[in-house]
């Protein structure tokens, strides 16, 4: 627990500059925005991406923390260990060390994201219902450990509120959030259903989908390393195999049928429009895989076994490109007894009066890079249609860079000091009231 400090002077006064740190489980989205810089407009641009992770290479036996990953040359069998582990920290020695090189030690200055805790404001991500020791061991963490000088915990998609409205013709002022939103995000551990009003979140009807990225990589990985080749300990390629080829089908009945073939005698011809070839990388000649489209000939099987000419490492993806995405609308296919996403989506909705689905249905939101997938919005609001009535308006829209748009929102908000004066933490309130009274602030139960 925090230790309690002598009084000191109140005062609600806030530091010029404030870092957003969204801290994902798989990239860190950090930048910085001010309250008295009312003129400098908001843009992707101002956040930096960054790898929560360390990684170690056995093959160059080097370490890489975070951003250093950028100067790897050799991603074969890469050991990434995330700090956080199904949307939470668990690891603090690990993200404490990921955040004072990014955030504290000198080269930090040129990437342009050092500061100096003690004159710089934290707005801190978190998912919903998160367990009190973690939050606890995060606000001693700022507080203690760094010692910001302001410092707010919010839940992501609450940013999500305060960022330009992908919807047309929705056009907020900074500070201002979205008066209703139910923010979809599909992340890298898991798929979160948040609905919002007026920028709080109902804690009663979060859900949460435990797929993501990272179950959709390691199925992947493994149909591959079953199927063709051994991939186990390429999560670094097979996640580049996913990002590259992969695509949510609109029916998926009907694209299994044009890849399916039963055996030697079934005389199907399979459809090669869908069937790719991906060269794996060598990380010498080759330093990222790419995909093609497929050749059945007898000269690429020649270059695939090196006969005559350089050997070149292939794997064949058809069905795997579609049936892994598959996974976060039928869970059910790899044994787990859950309600795909758009079950998920109904489950909130239930948990909510009536009288608010048509406000919410209205405004759904997707966020999260596993978003990102080719036809995930278009299958999202397909399926969500057919299960609701045909009086229900419904309007799915995909944030313009669904990676960065909680950070978006969080620069939208510190530009605007009333707001900012809402949710932040400085450090004199902190040392007045304790830690005990920072977090019921936080949880909206305490005035600021």
């Amino acid at each position: 627990m925090a230790r309690q400090k002598p009084q000191a002077p109140h005062s609600t006064s806030l530091q010029s500059r404030t870092l957003i740190l969204d801290n994902g489980a798989d990239t860190i989205k950090a930048g910085f925005s001010s309250h008295l810089d009312q003129d400098n407009a908001p843009g992707v641009d101002q956040c930096h991406i960054i790898p929560n992770s360390i990684s170690h290479s056995t093959r160059d036996r080097r370490t890489y923390i975070a951003s250093q990953l950028s100067t790897c040359l050799d991603f074969g069998e890469l050991a990434i260990r995330h700090p956080v582990e199904n949307g939470y920290i668990v690891n603090w020695e690990s993200q404490k060390a990921i955040w004072e090189y990014e955030f504290f030690d000198d080269g930090a200055k040129a990437r342009r994201l050092w500061c100096e805790p003690r004159g710089t404001n934290l707005v801190l991500t978190e998912q919903s219902s998160a367990p009190i020791a973690v939050q606890r061991q995060a606000d001693e963490m700022v507080m203690e450990e760094f010692g910001f000088g302001g410092y707010a915990r919010v839940v992501g998609a609450t940013l999500s509120a305060f960022a330009s409205s992908p919807f047309d013709g929705a056009a907020l002022e900074a500070g201002v959030p979205a008066e209703c939103l139910l923010v979809i995000d599909a992340g890298y551990s898991h798929t979160t259903v948040t609905p919002l009003l007026h920028g709080k979140v109902l804690q009663s009807a979060c859900r949460r989908l435990d797929i993501g990225g990272k179950t959709l990589t390691n199925q992947l990985k493994d149909l591959i390393s079953t199927r063709q080749f051994e991939l186990q300990k390429e999560d670094w390629m097979a996640n580049q195999i996913k990002e590259d080829v992969c695509f949510v089908s609109q029916d998926f009945d009907s694209d299994l049928e044009r890849v399916w073939r039963g055996g030697m005698k079934d005389r199907r011809k399979i459809d090669h429009s869908i069937v790719v070839d991906y060269v794996l990388p060598d990380y010498e000649e080759i330093k990222r895989g790419f995909a093609r489209p497929h050749d059945p000939s007898s000269a690429a099987r020649k270059r695939q076994l090196g006969i005559g000419m350089p050997r070149e490492d292939l794997v064949v993806i058809a069905n795997e490109r579609f049936s892994v995405p598959e996974l976060l609308f039928t869970p059910s296919d790899i044994g787990m007894q859950s309600e795909g996403l758009v079950g998920t989506i109904l489950q909130s909705l239930n948990s909510l009066p009536v009288g608010l689905w048509q406000a919410f249905l209205a405004n759904v939101l997707v966020v999260g890079g596993t978003s990102k997938l080719p036809g995930f919005v278009e299958r999202l609001e397909s399926d969500l249609r057919s299960r609701l009535s045909d009086d229900i308006v419904l309007r799915v829209a995909h944030a313009d860079d669904p990676i960065k748009h909680a950070w978006m929102g969080g620069q939208r908000l510190a530009q605007d000091e009333t707001a900012l004066k809402q949710v932040i933490v400085t450090r004199e309130e902190y040392l007045e009231n304790g830690d005990g009274w920072m977090r019921r602030k936080f949880l909206g139960k305490s005035g600021g």
